[in-house]
């Protein structure tokens, strides 16, 4: 069993624990446009500690200044599977079996950053949720809603009706050293309130978790119901939060990671703003940059990212990037390790023209790319968006040329394909199934994934949503309720 699946498999219920801040004042709502907004979502302010280090006292006054922040997150979800589709998807393997519906209920941590009912807490928790819950430091227990999750940092931002909360505010995480003092705080196999505390152990540390890894490693205790919770520093303020731990036992062995705050920032405001989160794209596959496939390619050292594929008609070809080139500056930022340039890439604004230099065949070019937007392959739109209406229950594809060709649709032919469909959900109820092609939505349009979601947004409460499918050549309507 490799690193990534211990991580994997002993953080879905509850990796991560990160302590929080508690902040007195409130901020105010966030506003449509957070970039534009004079009253920002967090705060960075810390707790006041007077001690030059972190003595065992002052730890006693951090705790008690962040647990009331600290949140209980429980999910339910419904855990029923369709079949798995078969031809014309022969990416996708062959089980004809049928799993009868149940629910199953997760529990993990959160923080709550803006005192109108904002909360942090780990995508994994809350993922293909059809309730989540949120229990208060006072006792309280209220709905939340998934304003947005993003899977590929394992991030969601959850709201509860709310005023007046207690905060935490959000340091630096740039500026962590190995060895510092840290705290963590949430509920560890359901028991609320606990707090741990360790050290950093590491920094920058890939797991294998998404492409975008940039782990803080950390020795504090963390456990199943973790997940999601705050990683606070001697200032009372938030650096991470933890969402994986290695173990072979499901208990805590010392070795924890928290996703950085300075990564979650950005996909938080994000969340807020618009319900997900869009990132930049290049267009290349790489791979890392060894000492021995440095020496083979005639390179001095082993700094950079290896270009081992380019994506036809990419921003990357386009700009003339070539297999077997070596990207070591992007933008003005070196790119050190491998693992550094999906990140750049990402925080890149689509039509951000940018300078890229490459060591090709013992020379150093400067080439110009745009940024295009990344574009999701597959989007599940089981789980509601801003407003958390009820979900469809599928999961849905934009239509490449290739799967095209394997469904032998017609040329030209616009909407999103169905991959799969939950037992049990109001899609499967329907009549909806794997390999429909969805071409309208309540009389709209369906061009792409994101045309699907804004419909399910703009749905009426008391009606069904009529959808058009294709199959088999033949339109027919369909209309989900629930």
């Amino acid at each position: 069993m490799n690193l990534s699946t211990i991580c994997r498999r002993w953080a879905w219920p509850a990796a991560g624990l990160v302590a929080v801040m508690f902040t007195l004042g409130a901020l105010g709502m966030v506003s449509p446009s957070l970039g534009k907004s004079e009253t920002p979502l967090w705060t960075d302010r810390p707790v006041a500690v007077t001690a030059p280090t972190v003595p065992a006292p002052a730890w006693v006054e951090l705790a008690r200044a962040v647990k009331p922040a600290v949140v209980n997150v429980s999910s339910t979800r419904a855990r029923a599977e369709s079949p798995r589709l078969r031809a014309p998807f022969p990416f996708m393997p062959d089980d004809p079996s049928e799993r009868t519906p149940r629910n199953a209920r997760s529990l993990g941590s959160g923080f709550i950053i803006n005192a109108n009912g904002y909360i942090v807490t780990n995508h994994h928790v809350v993922e293909d949720a059809i309730q989540v819950r949120v229990k208060l430091a006072d006792g309280r227990e209220l709905p939340a809603k998934v304003v947005g999750r993003d899977s590929r940092t394992d991030l969601a931002l959850l709201k509860i009706e709310a005023t007046e909360l207690p905060v935490v505010a959000l340091g630096d995480s740039a500026a962590l050293q190995v060895g510092e003092a840290v705290m963590a705080v949430g509920n560890p196999f359901g028991l609320a309130q606990t707090v741990t505390t360790g050290i950093v152990s590491a920094t920058g540390r890939v797991i294998g978790a998404g492409p975008y890894d940039d782990f803080i490693q950390t020795d504090a205790s963390i456990n199943p119901g973790n997940s999601g919770g705050p990683l606070i520093n001697a200032r009372g303020q938030v650096v991470g939060i933890n969402a994986a731990i290695f173990s072979q036992n499901g208990g805590s062995v010392g070795i924890g990671f928290a996703i950085p705050v300075n990564l979650a920032k950005s996909v938080v405001t994000q969340l807020a703003s618009t319900g997900r989160v869009e990132r930049g794209w290049l267009g290349v596959s790489i791979q890392e940059m060894t000492p021995t496939l440095a020496k083979g390619l005639g390179f001095e050292g082993s700094k950079g990212a290896l270009v081992a594929q380019v994506t036809e008609s990419s921003p990357a070809a386009k700009a003339g990037i070539r297999q077997g080139d070596v990207i070591v500056e992007l933008d003005g930022h070196a790119v050190t390790r491998t693992e550094d340039l999906p990140r750049l890439v990402a925080d890149l604004p689509a039509g951000r023209q940018v300078p890229i230099k490459v060591r090709r065949e013992g020379k150093t070019l400067t080439l110009s790319a745009t940024i295009a937007k990344l574009e999701d392959r597959d989007s599940d739109v089981a789980a509601a968006k801003v407003d958390a209406k009820p979900s469809l229950g599928v999961t849905v594809a934009p239509i490449t040329p290739e799967m095209a060709q394997a469904m032998s649709l017609p040329a030209g032919t616009k909407g999103v394909v169905v991959r799969d469909v939950r037992s049990g959900s109001p899609a499967a109820e329907a009549g909806l199934q794997a390999g429909d092609v969805i071409v309208q939505a309540d009389r709209r349009p369906i061009t792409s994934v994101e045309d699907l979601r804004e419909a399910m947004d703009k749905r009426g409460k008391d009606r069904p949503f009529m959808l058009l499918v294709r199959r088999d050549g033949n339109d027919r309507y369909v209309a989900v309720t629930g």
